[in-house]
């Protein structure tokens, strides 16, 4: 079973060719020709299920100022250069100078070679594609602009261009929900994690996202109403989607009781009322409650809830982590899943660390069906009730933490390693089984050494070169820390 996305991901997307005004008259129906060069690449693109807006032609310096007025109408994400031939610079001068929007070069020929034996400059200027890029990133560097990639390649039948198209398709998609996105913060630090302090202001300035603070009452005051068929309707959700078990050889674990669905479910309408009633798209959060009250048993029950909306597309943290909250939101943008996670006991038998979390979880990247225990006890947090296990696809992960710097600048960190295989302990919480190579000592201290926050977003596949350019379209330090082995290997 797969959760639902609670709404479609979109991104708007401002296409323009380029070309050299005069050729028009000394080539005709060379500009006719390239004019469906450049068709054909939007529709490309809006196979990606984005928006697009294509600005037509630029052809020399008048046209490019007349296209940056239309283009800062357009409130995009990014923007495609399409190099449909060659162009002087002139034609993109104003463009760089002007719009602070993230731009990508595209040159893709129609031929994969040239008909040599019947060549002509016309089939030349057909085909002229990357001529001038050399001259567009030259004048990108002298204009202080940052062009975000290049891709290359023919306009037919090329896969490894199409890839490249997708890519930038999807992190338009990550970049338009970061700007756009309401997080909720809620609560306060659990004592003492000091690498949960987070700056609002700061993660706004660096992503756009706006922090929306909240209160445990807001969430509670729905909870004390009785939304009867609300609640029954959630509780048939989660026996579909769960498995219930007996417990096997934790304690603290028993089956799930009837008690802990029915304030699963109520705390699940609850928490979706409150993110409806605040506009949010996310939500990091820690709050106590004082024993014995309503406030305490909601909040400290919003697992089974949280793991149904990340799964859904909305990314809930524990533990007051929102610089991990929006770590999710970039994963599940992408479509690769974006648990909560932080290492847990290393297997040196298998050369793995078990990777997971007491919640919450993207259930759509479950291998299997995902299980509900109760908990007589949260360790390490006051509470009770039913907490959610599962472990990961097995293949190829991904993950992601976003630490601090000491001058309150963020930085990437991030590593792919592999799910195996293997046994999880039955303790009602999430775990993997993460393999990073053989040198799993030599990873883990790498790994730390970089300084993360101590949680990290957990996706599925091999996606570092994609969080590498959207932390460069970002303006945000990236370390991979598989990288920093090889590097090492090579000294």
């Amino acid at each position: 079973m797969q959760v639902p996305r609670r709404k479609p991901l979109q991104a708007k997307i401002g296409i323009f060719g380029v070309g050299h005004e005069t050729y028009w008259q000394q080539f005709p129906g060379l500009r006719e020709e390239l004019m469906g060069k450049l068709d054909v690449f939007v529709r490309r693109v809006q196979n990606e299920g984005v928006e697009t807006v294509s600005f037509g032609m630029v052809d020399n310096a008048l046209r490019a100022a007349e296209c940056v007025t239309k283009i800062q109408r357009e409130n995009l994400d990014l923007l495609f250069c399409d190099m449909v031939t060659y162009a002087t610079s002139a034609s993109i001068g104003r463009i760089f100078s002007q719009v602070d929007v993230p731009i990508v070069l595209v040159a893709l020929q129609p031929k994969k070679a040239m008909d040599y034996a019947n060549a002509s400059t016309y089939m030349q200027l057909c085909n002229d594609d990357f001529c001038a890029v050399p001259e567009f990133m030259g004048v990108a560097r002298r204009m202080g602009k940052r062009v975000e990639d290049v891709i290359l390649g023919t306009l037919y039948d090329d896969p490894v261009a199409d890839a490249e198209i997708s890519r930038w398709c999807s992190i338009a998609k990550v970049l338009h929900d970061l700007r756009t996105a309401r997080i909720g913060h809620l609560g306060h630090v659990l004592e003492a994690m000091l690498d949960m302090h987070t700056d609002p202001t700061a993660l706004s300035r660096t992503f756009g996202i706006h922090v929306v603070q909240c209160e445990a009452e807001e969430i509670e005051k729905h909870y004390r109403e009785e939304w009867t068929d609300e609640i029954t309707a959630k509780k048939r959700e989660i026996l579909a989607f769960f498995d219930t078990p007996d417990a096997v050889s934790d304690p603290v674990t028993t089956k799930l009781t009837e008690t802990d669905l029915h304030i699963a479910a109520k705390a699940a309408v609850a928490l979706e009322r409150f993110i409806q009633e605040k506009q949010l798209d996310g939500l990091a959060y820690y709050y106590e409650g004082a024993p014995e009250t309503s406030l305490r048993e909601v909040m400290t029950n919003l697992i089974v809830g949280n793991s149904l909306l990340t799964a859904a597309g909305f990314p809930m943290c524990g533990e007051f982590d929102i610089k991990t909250c929006v770590a999710m939101l970039i994963f599940d943008r992408l479509g690769i899943g974006g648990s909560f996670a932080e290492f847990h006991p290393l297997d040196f038998e298998r050369n793995t660390i078990l990777v997971g979390h007491d919640g919450p979880h993207h259930l759509n990247i479950a291998d299997g069906k995902p299980v509900l225990r109760s908990l007589r006890k949260y360790h390490g947090k006051p509470g009770k009730g039913a907490s959610v296990e599962f472990k990961i696809k097995v293949g190829p992960i991904t993950m992601l933490s976003l630490g601090v710097k000491e001058d309150g600048q963020f930085r990437f960190v991030l590593a792919e390693g592999e799910s195996r295989e293997g046994p999880i302990p039955p303790t009602g919480n999430t775990n993997t089984h993460g393999y990073f190579g053989e040198d799993l000592r030599g990873f883990l201290k790498r790994w730390v050494l970089a300084a993360p926050t101590h949680h990290f977003a957990l996706g599925v596949g091999h996606h570092a070169e994609t969080i590498e350019k959207i932390a460069a379209v970002l303006g945000v330090e990236c370390i991979n820390v598989n990288k920093t082995a090889q590097r090492r290997k090579n000294i």
